[in-house]
């Protein structure tokens, strides 16, 4: 069938069904939703079989669902109704939620149901749950649908014999407002705390005050028994130290870390736009006493970097996981990594997981704090962006030169630009289903990348299969992944049982007879390529271009940074998704 994304932005969950639909053979285009001209005009062009709406923030004009049969994705129960299902069920901590799709009708999220599916609500952010449990489920009922409406045409609608879960659904819910996430810092519990942060993860944030600046608050996290006993005192809702960008505020019953903050207006020591905490008040923060943490510690003691070993002597597995906020990965955060990585190759390990993030394994470069650069006096976006750069390849430089032991990199979440191919720096690449890759870069102003993309992408696809991967700018499933060798292993596990699945699994390489000789053969091989061209080479020819992605007089970098950072709607939807715009499209059809 031809199946038509329309979107307000090409997002995590569009993205899987991107690669889903495509996997079982239908054409597939996307149309971001501009305006209801822009999506009549898709219509007429592409003439679709089915709409299907994953995420949308208006409503589909009814000009177009008159027309064709169009499913909106919406993250709540049947029976469910409004803009900010996810957020209301986060914050009154519902222990059970559900996606629907529906079809688009003149009454908002009240069309009739095609298909719907249920999960147990994890404890976690909002955005974080909408990658992992509200993603599978989406996925899942979405291709049920299509499977009805393949089946039956228009008329595989539930016709109204779908259970309505009076402790699931609610009804119609306006958007959830700031007064429903208000914290009183001098009432409040952490566990209320936490969860209204959780509610306002990703957007909109929890309006409150720092320093006397009006702001957004985001990533909250528990502060552990330990941590307030050796933290300096202070009234509920004082800031009393610092971790990781985060800061630890003072609750009446123990404490939260806030990893995240937006300034309301362009005030305090940093722009209006989403930074580390501490990095967004930099100045009032200095002072503050750094509660840092070991890599090895206890699962209730919060920080980005953890470290653990599994497995007997002589076949033994250190996993390290690298948690940063939307897998992006700062010139801070870069040397921290590093660092942590000459840590633990001290440590007598047979093989090395790389866990990354749970919902990213990593995104490459920090968009953010590039962006921020400009706004401090004597520093530049430019400067900063080559800082994050060199220290993203020394990471990657780490990986690469670690061969004495095998090295796995474990995706849990997504892995994007230069996140992907710090994976690719790793002996071995497993995913599980739900994992999609974006190995380029070219949509971020036309970057041209390094973390020795040059070196680690021909050696799995070679070099013609490298430079196709690098041109088509789209995302790729786990499965397509391991089937074209840019992966290794695909696991058919969701991502609850994924990381599990993985340590078994390095657990069983640690201990293979045939260890120590390929392990030897990993080396040998690595001493043959840096004969044939040392890995500087490499480096310096992708540096040189990124300098000019950086200085030159090409601003397409900036201005594509800008737009990301700063979240301005998009004006168009760019030609590589927007397939049903080429002109072959059309010639196709009439012939």
């Amino acid at each position: 069938m031809r199946i038509l994304l329309l979107c307000h932005s090409f997002n995590s969950l569009t993205q899987r069904l991107f690669v889903e639909l495509g996997a079982r053979g239908h054409s597939v285009s996307v149309e971001l939703d501009v305006a209801d001209s822009v999506t009549e005009e898709a219509v007429a062009l592409f003439r679709p079989d089915l709409v299907i709406a994953p995420f949308l923030k208006r409503r589909i004009p009814a000009s177009v669902w008159r027309r064709v049969v169009c499913l909106v994705v919406h993250p709540g129960p049947p029976g469910d109704r409004g803009p900010s299902a996810l957020d209301w069920a986060v914050v009154e901590s519902r222990p059970r939620w559900g996606v629907t799709v529906l079809q688009a009708n003149d009454e908002f999220d009240a069309g009739p149901v095609w298909a719907h599916a249920e999960f147990l609500m994890r404890t976690a952010a909002k955005g974080s749950l909408y990658r992992g449990e509200v993603a599978d489920a989406a996925v899942a009922a979405s291709l049920q649908a299509v499977e009805r409406f393949a089946a039956q045409g228009g008329t595989g609608a539930l016709d109204g014999g779908v259970r309505v879960d009076s402790e699931t659904a609610a009804g119609w819910r306006p958007v959830l407002p700031q007064s429903a996430r208000r914290i009183d810092w001098a009432c409040d519990g952490t566990a209320r705390i936490l969860a209204r942060l959780r509610s306002g993860d990703g957007q909109p944030g929890v309006r409150d005050r720092l320093f006397d600046v009006e702001c957004h608050l985001y990533d909250g996290h528990p502060a552990s028994a330990a941590t307030l006993a050796r933290a300096p005192a202070g009234a509920p809702g004082t800031v009393i130290a610092r971790r990781d960008g985060a800061l630890l505020r003072r609750t009446v019953d123990g404490g939260v870390w806030i990893g995240q903050v937006r300034s309301a207006q362009a005030c305090g020591d940093g722009p209006s736009f989403k930074l580390p905490a501490t990095l967004a008040f930099a100045s009032r923060t200095a002072s503050l006493p750094k509660l840092d943490v070991p890599l090895e510690r206890d699962a209730d003691e919060w920080g980005e970097l953890r470290y653990r070993e599994l497995g007997p002597r002589g076949a033994r597995v250190g996993c390290l996981s690298f948690d940063f906020y939307n897998g992006a990965i700062s010139t801070d955060q870069c040397r921290r990594l590093r660092a942590a990585l000459q840590e633990v190759r001290q440590r007598d390990t047979q093989v090395l997981l790389l866990l990354g993030g749970r919902d990213f394994f990593s995104n490459g470069i920090h968009l953010n704090c590039i962006e921020a650069a400009a706004h401090r006096a004597g520093d530049s976006a430019a400067d900063e962006s080559w800082r994050n750069i060199e220290a993203m390849d020394d990471v990657a430089l780490e990986l690469i030169t670690l061969t004495d032991r095998l090295t796995v990199a474990a995706l849990r979440g997504n892995a994007g630009a230069g996140g992907a191919f710090l994976a690719l720096a790793a002996d071995e690449v497993w995913a599980h289903q739900g994992v999609v890759l974006n190995p380029h870069y070219k949509n971020m102003g036309n970057l041209y990348g390094s973390e020795y993309w040059t070196y680690l992408l021909p050696r799995r696809l070679g070099a013609a299969g490298a430079a196709a991967l690098m041109q088509q700018r789209l995302p790729v499933s786990a499965a397509a992944a391991q089937r074209s060798g840019l992966i290794d292993r695909c696991f058919d596990a969701a991502a609850r049982g994924f990381e599990i699945e993985a340590t078994t699994h390095a657990l069983a390489l640690a201990s293979a007879h045939n260890l120590a000789e390929r392990v030897a053969h990993k080396r040998q091989v690595r001493d043959l390529d840096e004969a044939r061209r040392p890995l500087a080479a490499y480096r310096e020819q992708e540096l040189s271009r990124m300098h000019r992605n950086f200085y030159g007089f090409d601003p397409s970098y900036h201005v594509a940074r800008y737009h990301f950072v700063h979240k301005l709607p998009h004006a168009w939807t760019p030609r590589h998704l927007a397939v049903h715009r080429d002109a072959d499209v059309g010639s196709l059809e009439r012939a």
